[in-house]
């Protein structure tokens, strides 16, 4: 008689799922895996302590906005020394959630060396953010301390009383294989502390006969400013102040840079503000920052030649091909914007400065915090050694969060001091200083109401051009930057 042959059965469980899962959860929620288990208080307070941190930490955030908050704890040094702190302990609680929850629910028989495998791996996808986050709060603290000095008195309020703050910035052409020190663009950033509303204020390398202030140590030796001629311009203030602080060492003593010293009295004197604090980028620096922030988008409105130079009136380039950056708009990477930003090549000083502002505002309009953290640690090894900054760590918290109103509601104006504004061998300096208040303190315009014309009769077709689509010469009077660039 045929037998009906047995149903196969499920495979009795031997615990191995059960281990999986836990182990898992415990991996996405610190100490959940713990909860079914024997060890279900420590679980829940692993759990109900990681939940009540990170809720605080993103109410916070919320309310501060979260790049304004990361802002202030990335220029904040000790609260990047309690963040650090509070990862690695936090990273090494969720790893022992995780191995408390293996060891809870491994089950007898073969398949240790799986299960030890796969409670390793879980804790690798934990320790490798933290360890990442840990090496970026260690680079940021340390940069820094780098840029700032260390650790200052804390001031209550650095800007109370202060309705504009003014930022001298300077790009200097020093590198490896340049002697000196010349400061191939100069803008001042005057700031309103209140709204972020800007004026960036750009100055010619070449103008003459510059204001030595008297409160400057050359002010004796240059009673009526630097005059002599067009070998005296202002780009040569540094180097200047440099050489005679190398002659005589008492004319500066205790001063660790005549050469900005000097050159921010004298332009503040030729604008008549007062100048608080200053930022120096070199051209690697620049490069680099540029590059970081995933490159710079910028409506070139002009032809510019690239690793060019002018010799006997032509254009000459360095390399044997021709390289350009031509009209339009166009993201350029940190070598083009530096060659866009600097070329003289078939142009003048006056179109490069046109072409800085832009630049500037352009970087100071895009730079975007994820790609600047993606890029931050090579970023970072260059601006330790290419940036030179003399804000206070007490004032770091304030300045993050200027820039962030800056980006989010504020305004960039600005007025180039060109050849269209003040003769640069003979300047008027009454005129730029008239200038730069009308420029910070503008004066709302009267309205005029025009008066009615006599209606002529039917309209006939107008024998003028139509106004031109091509670019416009540029006037030089202060007026939005975006319209400018």
């Amino acid at each position: 008689m045929p037998t009906t042959p047995r149903r196969q059965g499920r495979r009795p469980d031997d615990g191995s799922g059960r281990f999986f899962g836990l182990t898992a959860l415990s991996t996405l929620l610190p100490g959940a895996g713990l909860l079914p288990t024997r060890r279900r208080p420590l679980g829940l307070l692993l759990l109900l302590g990681f939940l009540l941190v990170g809720a605080l930490g993103l109410f916070y955030a919320w309310r501060k906005g979260f790049v304004l908050t990361a802002l202030n704890v990335a220029v904040r040094p000790g609260m990047l020394v309690t963040l650090l702190v509070v990862t690695v302990v936090g990273a090494l609680l969720w790893c022992a959630g995780i191995l408390l929850t293996a060891r809870e629910t491994a089950p007898e028989g073969p398949g240790r060396l799986l299960r030890a495998g796969f409670a390793a791996l879980c804790c690798l996808l934990v320790v490798a953010p933290a360890a990442t986050a840990v090496r970026y709060m260690t680079i940021q603290h340390d940069v820094i301390n780098v840029l700032t000095g260390g650790a200052d008195e804390k001031e209550a309020n650095a800007w109370a009383g202060k309705p504009r703050v003014n930022v001298l910035l300077l790009g200097s052409d020093a590198a490896d294989d340049r002697v000196g020190v010349r400061t191939d663009s100069m803008m001042v950033a005057s700031i309103d502390t209140r709204t972020g509303d800007t004026v960036l204020f750009g100055l010619p390398r070449n103008l003459e006969r510059v204001p030595i202030p008297a409160s400057n140590p050359l002010s004796a030796a240059y009673p009526n400013g630097y005059d002599c001629g067009d070998e005296c311009l202002l780009n040569g203030v540094w180097t200047l102040a440099t050489n005679a602080a190398t002659e005589d060492p008492a004319l500066f003593a205790g001063d660790p840079s005549p050469g900005l010293t000097t050159t921010r009295d004298v332009i503040g004197a030729i604008l008549g503000l007062e100048i608080d604090r200053s930022l120096v980028v070199n051209l690697r620096g620049f490069q680099a920052l540029v590059d970081a922030m995933g490159g710079v988008e910028v409506n070139v409105k002009e032809r510019v030649c690239m690793d060019c130079k002018l010799r006997n009136g032509r254009i000459v380039f360095v390399s044997r091909e021709e390289r350009w950056i031509e009209i339009g708009r166009q993201r350029l990477d940190g070598k083009r914007a530096l060659w866009y930003a600097r070329s003289r090549a078939g142009s003048d000083d006056f179109s490069r400065m046109r072409r800085q502002r832009c630049v500037t505002a352009a970087i100071l309009n895009q730079a975007n915090p994820t790609e600047l953290l993606r890029n931050y640690p090579d970023l970072a090894a260059v601006v330790k050694d290419n940036v030179s900054l003399d804000i206070p760590q007490s004032e770091l918290p304030r300045w993050a969060e200027l820039v962030g109103t800056l980006q989010e509601t504020g305004s960039i104006r600005s007025l180039p001091i060109t050849n269209k504004v003040v003769r640069v061998a003979n300047p008027d300096f009454d005129k730029i200083r008239d200038l730069v208040q009308a420029a910070i303190d503008p004066q709302p315009t009267p309205t005029v109401t025009a008066s009615p014309t006599p209606s002529t009769s039917a309209s006939e077709p107008s024998d003028s051009p139509s106004p031109s689509t091509s670019p416009s010469e540029p006037t030089d009077q202060v007026e939005d930057i975006a319209a400018t660039c």
